[in-house]
């Protein structure tokens, strides 16, 4: 048996551009253009990035909540995106999301051991108060009180509605968790807790993540592994330590070289990105990075860097390691 719990095969997401009363297609934005990479089990693949480049519509293609025009995504050997709605429907309990928005992704009319409690009923997984003492169970389990059993979600503060999220996710036993910017809304000091609450349960239930943020510190905090994308587009993969220490992508480079460092006297050369990022609906030619990279060669500008291995623990697509 693999140790992949999920592999993804170059996934694509276009979505049609409509124009005039005939609603006719004029161009395609594409938010993900042909990205790759795998999950194995009991670890955590950090997906990083700026805004709008495409790192929260990969976990929606995963899950199916969005259906991909292209690409493969196996889950267990399985491929998802051959499955019928019924059938994906019987996978999810296997692939659960903790959204961004807490009180956006909780029903605001019901109780939260309801909300809990739900997905044991919907999935026939226990009966109604089977179903009840587990919810009280989950919520011990993220460090909150058993009378929030009886409570509504607008009750809470952010980080307690964020372990209600997770808690939720939890109540089927799910082997990979998408947590979409999970600790992108909260405070700081609530941000550290959450993040050490799903180390905990990794660690206890032996569930794997997909940790999609923008936020560099928090993806170094919880990762195993890190992919860094841009416009719609995989750059970088690698562990950690690796990829932190020697970044090799200029775009990684730039990104890292912004991250606030811990040592006042400590020295980091600043790498300022010149331009905008260029619009997902006319991506460059070749490299989508070259109009904004300082080592841009001629090929950049021509022909797409293939996403190669550069060293034991480290892959790139950049022409200066072909």
């Amino acid at each position: 048996m693999t140790n992949h719990l999920l592999e993804v095969r170059h996934l694509k997401k276009y979505f049609p551009i409509k124009c005039g009363v005939m609603r006719r297609t004029i161009g395609h934005v594409k938010a993900v253009d042909d990205i790759s990479f795998s999950i194995r089990r009991g670890e955590t693949l950090g997906i990083v990035g700026e805004s709008g480049c495409g790192k929260s519509t990969i976990g929606r293609l995963i899950l199916r909540l969005l259906e991909p025009t292209a690409g493969r995504v196996r889950f267990e050997g399985t491929d998802l995106t051959s499955l019928s709605k019924s059938a994906m429907r019987e996978m999810r309990q296997h692939l659960q999301m903790v959204f961004q928005d807490p009180y956006a992704s909780l029903n605001p009319r019901m109780r939260i051991g309801s909300l809990i409690a739900e997905p044991l009923l919907v999935n026939k997984k226990a009966s109604g108060k089977e179903a009840w003492k587990k919810a009280e169970e989950l919520l011990e389990v993220v460090g909150l009180p058993q009378n929030a059993m009886k409570r509504y979600p607008h009750e809470f503060s952010g980080g307690q509605r964020q372990r209600v999220g997770i808690a939720r996710a939890l109540a089927l036993h799910p082997k990979l968790i998408i947590a979409d910017e999970a600790v992108s809304a909260l405070d700081v000091s609530i941000q550290s807790q959450v993040l050490n609450l799903l180390k905990d349960l990794q660690n206890e239930y032996h569930v794997s993540y997909l940790f999609i943020s923008h936020n560099l510190s928090a993806v170094r905090h919880i990762s195993d592994r890190i992919g860094v994308m841009y416009l719609g587009r995989l750059v970088e993969i690698g562990d950690k330590k690796g990829l932190y220490a020697n970044p090799l992508h200029p775009y990684t480079q730039a990104l890292l070289s912004a991250v606030p460092v811990a040592k006042p006297n400590a020295k980091r050369e600043r790498i300022i990105l010149t331009g905008d990022v260029p619009s997902p609906v006319d991506p460059p030619q070749g490299c989508a990075f070259h109009p904004r990279c300082s080592k841009a060669m001629e090929i950049c500008k021509r022909v797409r860097p293939d996403f190669i291995r550069i060293n034991e623990a480290q892959s790139a697509a950049c022409h200066l390691y072909a």
